[in-house]
This record gives structure tokens, sequence and C-alpha cells, in this order.
């Protein structure tokens, strides 16, 4: 058999653990019939589960109803949507090439009888309408999102948008500091109210389970594992990688080593680079234990609490600490003290 579990970023895989209750509580808004909430936002560390979350909604929406289309984050946004819009569908492009004159943008016929529309926006606006007219509706989707030009333009055309009651639907994904990021905006202050989902840990019984039917193990060795994975989806699919292809299906020291290095490969080494050399100092006292207290971390850094509070706070809006509990700091991401470890001693 193939090895139901892939490293692949974006493709759902064989053995996938969906976040079912958060993508039903965002298709049911999309499809209500009263509209309340117009844009959605996931957010969450790289290997979360974000770009497969959005995937699914997006099947799960695909029905004659809607139109969706992918936009890319780091081009015009505007200019490419409508230029999606007019290829989406075989009466969009009958209806823009008779009544919207595109010529300017390089979209569509040329028609002589019409001025070329000299405003994108406006022309998105037409088009929108006739959406509306014949009872669609349009859902946006953008991964990878960042506080760019490109975004702001785009976030505030939407805004508008929303204002004149048109059908259009927005859900971005991106990790937790530029999600954060494009909200803190002031132009942008709008998406203070739209719905935030973070990804949260996948539930390790359910992990455990599906690696006792897939694996064929003991319920005891399949609950180390998933214990091990700390609910992390990319670690989920990298121990259930290589556990698959080890003859008897043990999670050997070769077998740890692999995903350790799939861990580092794909995701650790583009964190680690992101963070500053106090962040990175700091994660190294925090990976020495399980949970350390703030007052244990402060004791062994010899830093003062109001030093040590903003790089508490970078690294909790990096998603790498969790500080829900009172006075206690616990890393995240599994096997990170080994990765951490290593570079250490390199």
């Amino acid at each position: 058999m193939q090895n139901p579990f892939t490293l692949n970023f974006g493709k759902v895989p064989t053995q996938y653990i969906d976040r079912r209750i958060l993508i039903d509580e965002i298709v049911e808004e999309l499809q209500a019939e009263m509209i309340q909430n117009q844009c959605f936002m996931l957010s969450g560390t790289r290997g979360s589960g974000k770009t497969v979350t959005m995937t699914s909604i997006e099947k799960r929406m695909d029905t004659e109803d809607w139109i969706i289309i992918r936009l890319n984050p780091t081009r015009d946004m505007i200019g490419s949507l409508v230029s999606k819009l007019y290829d989406s569908k075989q009466y969009m492009t009958k209806f823009i090439d008779a009544n919207v004159n595109l010529s300017k943008f390089g979209i569509g016929v040329q028609l002589s009888s019409k001025s070329p529309v000299a405003d994108i926006e406006s022309a998105l606006e037409i088009i929108l309408r006739e959406i509306r007219k014949r009872g669609k509706r349009l859902l946006v989707t953008i991964d990878e999102v960042s506080n760019n030009q490109y975004m702001r333009e785009f976030a505030s055309c939407l805004q508008m948008m929303i204002r004149e009651d048109l059908p259009i639907f927005l859900l971005m994904a991106g990790l937790y500091e530029n999600v954060r990021e494009l909200k803190d905006d002031k132009v942008l202050t709008f998406l203070y109210r739209a719905p935030h989902y973070d990804m949260e840990p996948l539930n390790r019984t359910q992990i455990a389970e599906r690696y006792i039917k897939t694996l064929n193990i003991t319920q005891e060795k399949a609950y180390e594992m998933a214990a091990m994975t700390k609910g992390y989806p990319f670690a989920y699919q990298a121990i259930g990688k290589y556990v698959w292809e080890e003859k008897n299906h043990e999670m050997t020291k070769e077998v740890l080593l692999d995903v350790d290095m799939a861990l580092s490969h794909y995701i650790y080494e583009k964190i680690w680079k992101e963070l500053s050399p106090k962040d990175r100092w700091y994660m190294s006292l925090i990976v020495t234990k399980d949970s350390i207290t703030t007052e244990e971390l402060l004791a062994l850094s010899g830093e003062k609490k109001n030093e040590f509070s903003q790089y508490r706070a970078r690294l909790r809006d990096k998603g790498l600490i969790d500080v829900s509990t009172y006075g206690v700091i616990r890393y995240t991401l599994p096997r990170f003290d080994v990765f951490v470890k290593e570079r250490e001693t390199e």
C-alpha cells in the first residue's frame, strides 16, 4: 500500500484529521441566508494545518451557488480578482464581454460601443452586482497573508464592497504575527470584528486512534506517539510517515532521527531564522524543561520581568510558547527542545 501520510504542504493527506467544528462553523456562516460575517481569518505556526483547513472549506463550498477564487497576496489582488472572475464561469465571461470594457486592464474583448472602465474597483463592483443579481456568492481565499500594500488595498476595497451589501466573502490564512499585524493596521480596523480562528493542537486521542487503525500498533504505542506530536499536524504526519516505512512499524532511533530531520528541514529552520538573537536565547532557556515558571526563567536569565515581557509577547505571538497558565511557560512545538540544543552545539 502507498504510505497514507505525507509531508506535502497544502495537499489534503489520506490520513487527515480535520478540524470539523471549525470548518462547520465557517461553512454555516458562509451559507446562512442572513449574513453576519463576510471575512474570516485562520492563523497558526507553519505546519499547523492552515492551508489544509482552507482547502477543506473551499471543497465544501464548491457548489453552483458559489464562485471560489484564490488570490496571491504578493500581486495586485484587485486586478487579479477581476481577471480570474472573467475566466471563472461562462456566464461571467459573457456578461463582462457584453457589458464591461476592461481593455485598459488587458481583460476581455474590445468594446467599441462602451468606454473603457477607468477604475478596477468600479469594474469589480459592476461584476459583483451581476453576481448578486444571479443569486450567487463569491468566496475569495488568500493564503500566507501579510501586511503589505496589495493586502491593504484589497482589504480596503473589500470593506467598501461589504458596505454596499455585495456578495463577496473573504477567507484568509497566515502566520500568527502576520495576521496580528494586519489586524493592528489603523486603516483596517474592521478586521477586528472578523471571526479569527487559531489553529489549536489536534486532539491526541484522535491521533492515537488513527495510528492504531492505520499502523496496526498497540494502544500504548499509539498514545506514546500521539503525545510526542503535541497535537501538531505536521508532526502527526511525519511520525506516521516514518513509522509506516519502518518494517515493523516501530518507533526506532532511526525513525526518530528522520522525524527530527523533517521537522528541522521543513519547519524549524525557517522559524529559527526569523527569531532575533535574544528570542533564540530565551527559547534556549525555555526548552530546558517541559514547563518553566517565569520566576525560574528570570533566575536563569538574570533579566528583569519588564525586560522579558516584550520577548514573552513576541514568542507567544509566533505560537512558540503557551502562557495560558499564569506564571508558567511551555514550549508548544514537538521536539523543539532537541532542535534548539542541536543549534547550540553548532
